[in-house]
């Protein structure tokens, strides 16, 4: 199977990305399942009904979301209609929403996506993410009852990243990073067959902050003292992401690739 993830879509720029670009990937690429990070697709800070159902319609088969998920309150709502969407696993236990789902992929092949929050630099104590994605892989079992296995794992600290992907090596297809909006580096195939990569980065203008116009941020840095919001980065976006193929028989993963197009960084495509 060929799936793709792409990270944090920030603000207007990302999702004109997303809508301009992913139908084309989706088609070129001969994708079989598409898994955006859609948590500050809405000004920066969650996500909206109508911002997500243009993330679905431009491709996304999910969209996972992440501590920010429901800075915008109709997604409260949202979320219980619209089973496309996932939540974190690991958040409040009375929180609307599912944080894992199995989907139907090309040639009716099962998909199970899941997402998780770090507890490391957060500013919520969530529960334990490590047994709480234990229990969804051990009863969604690769290779039977799903054909593959993406787990997003939005966290601060790329040491529990790492110790997620560990943790979940032979159990899942792909566990990827989202949260920190910098890709890294380090896309591998871990020995137990799990593709991993810290973080897949953001769909937003590099030319900023993390996706933030630069000026709130910096004086901040400077003064210690805020003057304004955060806003969005408005410049051209980058879309950002990994791309992994896997064994239909096993889920494991064959091949694993970062995704950098349009924009200012360079350009990656599997």
């Amino acid at each position: 199977m060929r799936i793709l993830f792409l990270g944090d879509v920030m603000g207007r720029t990302g999702r004109a990305a997303i809508t301009a670009r992913l139908p084309g990937l989706r088609a070129d690429w001969a994708l079989d399942f598409v898994v955006v990070n859609g948590e500050n697709a809405s000004s920066g800070a969650g996500l909206t009904p109508d911002h997500a159902k243009l993330i679905l319609a431009a491709g996304a088969d999910c969209i996972t979301l992440g501590d920010h998920a429901f800075d915008q309150k109709d997604m409260l709502s949202f979320i219980e209609t619209e089973p496309r969407i996932i939540r974190p696993l690991n958040f409040s236990k009375v929180a609307p929403g599912k944080g894992f789902r199995v989907f139907t992929a090309t040639q009716g092949r099962k998909v199970l996506v899941a997402q998780v929050l770090g507890q490391v630099f957060m500013k919520r104590p969530f529960d334990d993410p490590f047994s709480a994605i234990e229990g969804v892989l051990k009863t969604h079992a690769l290779g039977a009852a799903v054909q593959a296995a993406v787990v997003d794992v939005h966290a601060e600290a790329t040491s529990e990243k790492m110790g997620m992907g560990h943790w979940c090596d032979g159990q899942a297809s792909l566990v990827v990073g989202t949260h920190t909006h910098v890709p890294t580096a380090d896309a591998m195939i871990l020995k137990g067959g799990t593709a991993y990569l810290t973080d897949a980065g953001m769909c937003g203008d590099y030319d900023s902050v993390i996706g933030m116009e630069k000026m709130e941020p910096l004086r901040r840095f400077v003064t210690g003292m805020a003057k304004g919001r955060f806003e969005p980065a408005e410049g051209e976006a980058t879309l950002s992401g990994v791309f992994v193929e896997t064994d239909d028989r096993t889920g494991k993963a064959l091949r694993v690739q970062p995704v950098r197009v349009g924009g200012r960084l360079a350009e990656s495509a599997p």
